[in-house]
């Protein structure tokens, strides 16, 4: 596909490990559209994560109401995409393989990178390799998937984190968050879990306050 769609579809582009599913959302009819596509990734793809996941469908809703366009996707061995699982390494190239495709069909639009946990690792290594105009972390898998040696993220960058996570530590985020130069804005959410049950709409609205600001 070499036009970003009109009406929300799903459709297979070519990945390094075979064939990426993806979701292309493009902006709603009554909001003024911003020069800019996000690109979200899901959660850990061992464990269940999709990019059906309430979590990525939240942020793709917010980056939505903020007039972008948004992409989902599925990490190669998930849903419709072909491979299996690369402990990370593959991941990243699958994200590129999405940014390379953004970056044909609409050349002239800036690139927001966001995720949740694993997803959050991989489109915060991927910031790194690339320009990018703003990051999105929600509840950045500290210590996994080499984040202690991530190197500096010069873009806006957000971080959210729930302060009752028992997957990714708080304590471990906020520890490597004070390492980090520049600094992210973090987002605490006090009684929120790994998966914000009951919080999501919160969520929503957290974000989309902090990146309208």
């Amino acid at each position: 596909m070499q036009i970003f769609p009109q009406t929300e579809t799903t459709f297979v582009l070519p990945g390094p490990a075979g064939d990426l599913e993806l979701l292309a959302t493009p902006v709603k009819t009554d909001i003024t559209q911003q020069s800019a596509i996000a690109i979200i990734c899901h959660p850990h793809p061992l464990f269940g994560g999709t990019m059906t996941n309430k979590v990525v469908s939240t942020l793709a809703r917010a980056l939505g109401d903020l007039g972008l366009r948004t992409v989902r996707f599925n990490f190669r061995g998930v849903g419709k995409s072909g491979g299996t699982f690369a402990d990370g390494i593959g991941e990243r190239e699958d994200l590129l393989a999405v940014v390379q495709w953004v970056k044909t069909v609409a050349p002239e639009s800036a690139v927001w990178l966001a995720g949740f946990s694993f997803g959050a690792a991989i489109s915060a290594h991927v910031a790194t390799q690339m320009p990018v105009a703003q990051l999105v972390s929600v509840a950045p898998p500290v210590p996994r998937f080499d984040l202690l040696d991530l190197p500096p993220i010069t873009c806006p960058w957000i971080v959210v984190q729930g302060e009752e996570d028992d997957v990714v530590l708080p304590q471990d985020v906020y520890a490597w968050l004070a390492t980090r130069n520049p600094a992210p804005q973090l987002i605490r959410m006090p009684g929120a879990g790994h998966f914000f049950h009951g919080q999501l709409l919160e969520l929503r609205h957290l974000l989309e306050t902090a990146l309208q600001k």
